[in-house]
């Protein structure tokens, strides 16, 4: 989202755009948990998103060490879980990687991976090695929103980005109801390949990843969206939720499935 979703359009005064917006809003007015209204029905998928931030001098080593173990996890059947994507930062932080974990089966699948883990000598290994290489890291577990698509591998090459918003408490439903109708301006290139909202670790955090050629071609689709008729209504609408935002422009690894 753009600081142009700011300005609100000439032919309209911006209080009245606020105004309208109060009364254009969907929440559901059902008691129910957040999760339940904005994740996916028909399917039970538990998504694990990692940021490790690695010592400068280590990355090369770090990217070995994971292109050699982690598609033993990913491609092992006793492991009900799979590798989404894994990525270096290119633009953002720096010496950054980036991975995305898809566990079949929700809670329990995520158990067993663990626990299976824990016994398994060469992993024990490897987050030993791998640990030494890092500066800090983080993770979060996350839904997937109900309109967005289904994250599946890609050929290359292409540039992703990786946009995350920490958004206002209280307002997750808001956002998904604004970006139901928003999405259908982002599909025409094929560059929307997956929504999330988080569930533990930083809460009221939205990540939208999507596929580029290039920057240029990032450019050029994000500037037709504004040509679209009532694409800047819904960035009005969506930028008071947001406290804070980031992007990461990233570069798949060779053993990603999104290439």
């Amino acid at each position: 989202l753009m600081c142009r979703g700011l300005v609100s359009s000439a032919s309209r005064p911006r209080e009245d755009s606020w105004l309208k917006s109060l009364f254009v809003r969907k929440v559901d007015p059902r008691k129910d948990a957040h999760s339940n209204l904005l994740a996916k029905r028909e399917t039970s998928s538990l998504y694990k998103l990692q940021i490790h931030n690695v010592k400068p001098e280590c990355l090369d080593a770090y990217n070995k060490l994971c292109q050699e173990v982690l598609p033993k996890i990913h491609e092992e059947k006793h492991y009900p879980c799979a590798l989404v994507g894994t990525w270096n930062t290119w633009y953002g932080e720096q010496d950054q990687a980036v991975h995305l974990w898809r566990y079949e089966g929700g809670y329990p699948a995520l158990n067993e991976v663990m626990s299976k883990l824990r016994q398994n000598k060469e992993f024990t290994e490897f987050r030993k090695e791998r640990g030494n290489m890092l500066l800090s890291r983080k993770n979060q577990l996350l839904l997937e929103f109900s309109f967005w698509n289904e994250p599946v591998p890609r050929a290359g090459p292409n540039i992703y980005e990786l946009r995350s918003y920490q958004l206002r408490p209280g307002t997750m439903i808001e956002w998904g109801n604004y970006w139901a109708r928003a999405i259908r301006f982002r599909q025409d290139s094929n560059e929307a390949v997956g929504g999330f909202f988080s569930q533990i670790g930083q809460l009221y955090m939205v990540h939208h990843l999507w596929a580029y050629k290039d920057l240029q071609t990032r450019e050029d689709i994000r500037n037709a969206a504004w040509h679209k008729p009532g694409w800047d209504e819904l960035v009005y609408y969506t930028v008071p939720l947001i406290q804070e935002m980031e992007s990461r422009i990233m570069i798949p690894l060779k053993i990603s499935p999104l290439q």
